[in-house]
């Protein structure tokens, strides 16, 4: 058993929380407390009944979220918002979201997690978002091909490609989650292979005129990584087991 208390105080730190800017509907840290106690951590790329459902089956007393109970932004407690809560206060759980400070963190991050999968070194941070560089990029010199198998095995999911750049990859720039629409900011730091979770319709058009390889890989399946390293990292530190709650998308 572990104390909530200690494990946010700590995850607030080790994240810069109160640093790192974001959307305000984020509200990044804990969203909802429980008695204190921590037995198990549960992990989900979001919150929602599912989750919440499956996290109170598991016994899970803490669920870490990439995306946070209010991320739709101040709505009254109705419906699906009211019946979420209801879920949390019975079954004791506690909710601790993290959005962009967990897309950038330099160990844990989705970004970085998702690089090292890929075996890409020496990346380098780059395009900025709410004051601080959100995603990285590396010199690699590898066949597109190449890139594409090492992306699939990675995510173990679907994966679309559109093939407008070289063959043969020089820089490969990485922003989990939703960044298609950032293309040409992307462009602009020379980078000819983008890997993002998804994109807008116009971003494959912009794709082929930039000449840059756009390779979407599903912004639910890229932002599992985070959640999954924090959790893990936290589990060993505080010696509270942990479990991944896998509810995708599809997008």
């Amino acid at each position: 058993m572990a104390s909530l208390s200690d494990i946010v105080s700590y995850t607030d730190d080790f994240l810069r929380i109160r640093e790192v800017g974001d959307w305000d509907h984020a509200l990044n840290g804990l969203q909802i407390e429980n008695c204190g106690r921590v037995t198990l951590i549960g992990a989900a790329v979001d919150v929602s009944t599912r989750v919440l459902t499956e996290a109170a089956k598991k016994n899970v007393d803490l669920l870490i979220v990439h995306h946070g109970l209010f991320w739709p932004g101040l709505q009254p407690v109705t419906d699906a918002l009211r019946r979420q809560l209801q879920l949390a206060f019975e079954n004791d759980i506690a909710l601790y979201s993290a959005h962009l400070p967990l897309d950038i963190h330099p160990k844990l991050g989705n970004n970085a997690e998702l690089a090292a999968a890929l075996g890409l070194k020496r990346t380098q941070l780059f395009l900025e978002e709410k004051g601080q560089l959100t995603g990285l990029k590396a010199r690699a010199s590898l066949p597109r091909s190449e890139l594409v198998c090492k992306l699939r095995r990675a995510l173990s999911g679907p994966l679309k490609v559109f093939n407008f750049g070289p063959k043969q990859t020089c820089t490969i720039g990485i922003v989990t989650g939703g960044a298609g629409s950032e293309i040409y900011r992307v462009a602009q730091e020379n980078i000819d292979t983008f890997i993002t979770g998804e994109a807008p319709h116009w971003a494959a058009v912009a794709a082929e005129e930039l000449g840059v390889n756009l390779l979407l890989a599903g912004h639910y399946a890229t932002e599992t990584f985070g959640v999954k390293a924090l959790a893990a990292h936290l589990s060993k530190r505080f010696h509270v087991p942990w479990t991944f709650i896998d509810c995708p998308t599809g997008m």
